[in-house]
């Protein structure tokens, strides 16, 4: 992980939602020489980012007759000059260049590798830091048919305080449909300038509504605890709703006070949590098994890396964790290792199912691709990507404990549940 920045699956819509502001470009005219400078560099970039003079370890996993890049230089100028010559409405170069490199990036049919201009990138490599600009929404995209959902909302954000709920369904923003668009392109469009509002509008029942909502800096709290008191035993709980750079230390103190307070179990709550940074989870988990292997990575050449927890801590107290189908990624990491060690009980609905992972490959000119890379698997050799993780005890959440999109915790049966088996643990 050294060196190359890991993320996953789940967008905070706050500098996660990230809004690398749309920008404006102007329009201008490329002359024949620009055309073909701009048709090399393309060429160039590709070559760059199909591995080209890579790694002589590196294995190819291509398929079909080589890239003629001579011939896909000619193509495209073709092509540019017939949309130059006839297209009805004003061309923006530097668009179209964007375009060239986001098409070859997207001919791959896989959701998480994604191509970021300068401008992107720059807001995107700042996605994990805690700190958000924006709305304070979480957002999942179903990778069959590629709905946005609002999963979790957070008070402090403009989202929450004008009404939006989980379960709403990102249907426009600024008016315009985001139908078909990929995840981090729409929390693009939406994070922006502190202080900004964005439109957005959402599906609800059937029925569009509209919010117009102001960019705030956010600084998130990831993990909230209280002690929970069951006949005459308190029972910890913790809920983790996102893997941030802040969030290790944020579930170190809320362990250490919960300890303070006379825990006697816990509950880690990970339902609605996308996901977040490997390390971050690998830290988490130190914190909570004996030592051995947290989590390991295969890539495309064989190569093996393996997450190793120390001796150094370990939480030896009954544990129960509760997951739901948008448990993901880092936190199908948490839940797989929990449970391989027996360490913990998972309550709940099966998991999401995203077991890939993603590393930043910057090319030269400020901009880069986020590719997948690997594929992770539990301590154990399980491989959830696309299947999930099935719960010890599967507890579906009672439809009638949801209200306005939250969850009451006097009518949460399967925090309940989870508490019960914490009990039951403990006697």
């Amino acid at each position: 992980m050294k060196g190359i920045v890991k993320f996953f699956l789940g967008v905070l819509i706050g500098i996660f939602i990230s809004g690398m502001a749309v920008v404006g470009f102007g329009f201008f005219a490329f002359n024949s020489r620009e055309m073909r400078m701009l048709l090399l560099d393309f060429a160039r970039n590709l070559s760059v980012a199909s591995g080209d003079g890579g790694s002589e370890e590196s294995v190819s996993t291509t398929t079909g007759a080589a890239i003629n890049w001579e011939e896909v230089m000619a193509k495209s100028g073709q092509i540019y000059t017939a949309i130059d010559s006839y297209y009805l409405n004003e061309i923006d170069n530097e668009k179209i260049q964007d375009g060239m490199y986001k098409g070859l990036v997207d001919s791959l049919g896989d959701q998480y590798t994604v191509y970021y201009n300068e401008e992107e990138y720059k807001e995107f490599a700042l996605s994990s830091s805690g700190t958000y600009y924006g709305i304070g929404v979480v957002v999942s995209q179903d990778p069959s048919t590629g709905v946005i959902t609002v999963v979790r909302t957070f008070t402090k954000g403009s989202g929450y305080e004008e009404g939006m709920q989980a379960g709403d369904i990102i249907y426009k923003v600024e008016g315009e449909s985001i139908e078909g668009q990929e995840l981090s392109k729409v929390v693009t469009k939406i994070k922006g300038e502190e202080g900004t509002y964005v439109n957005v509008t959402v599906l609800r029942g059937g029925k569009e509504i509209e919010f117009r909502l102001e960019r705030r800096k956010l600084e998130i709290d990831t993990v909230e605890y209280r002690i929970e008191e069951e006949d005459g035993k308190k029972i910890g709980y913790i809920a983790v709703s996102q893997f941030d750079e802040v969030t290790s230390a944020q579930f170190r103190t809320a362990l250490d006070a919960l300890e303070k307070d006379g825990m006697e179990g816990l509950v880690i709550d990970l339902r609605d949590n996308p996901g977040g940074l490997l390390d971050v989870t690998c830290d988490m988990l130190d914190r909570m098994l004996p030592k051995g292997v947290i989590v390991y990575t295969l890539d495309k050449n064989g190569k093996k890396v393996v997450e190793e927890s120390t001796d150094k801590e370990k939480f030896s107290k009954p544990v129960a964790i509760l997951v739901n189908g948008n448990s993901a990624s880092a936190s199908e990491v948490f839940s797989g290792a929990m449970r391989d060690y027996d360490a913990a009980t998972l309550i709940g609905t099966k998991t999401f199912g995203k077991g890939i992972v993603q590393s930043i490959v910057p090319l030269g000119d400020g901009s880069a691709i986020k590719v997948t890379v690997s594929k992770y698997y539990t301590p154990d050799g399980i491989d959830i990507h696309g299947t999930g993780i099935e719960p010890d005890i599967v507890e579906e959440l009672d439809e009638k404990a949801k209200e306005d999109g939250k969850v009451e915790r006097s009518e949460d049966n399967q925090l309940d549940k989870a508490i019960e088996v914490v009990l039951d643990k403990i006697k």
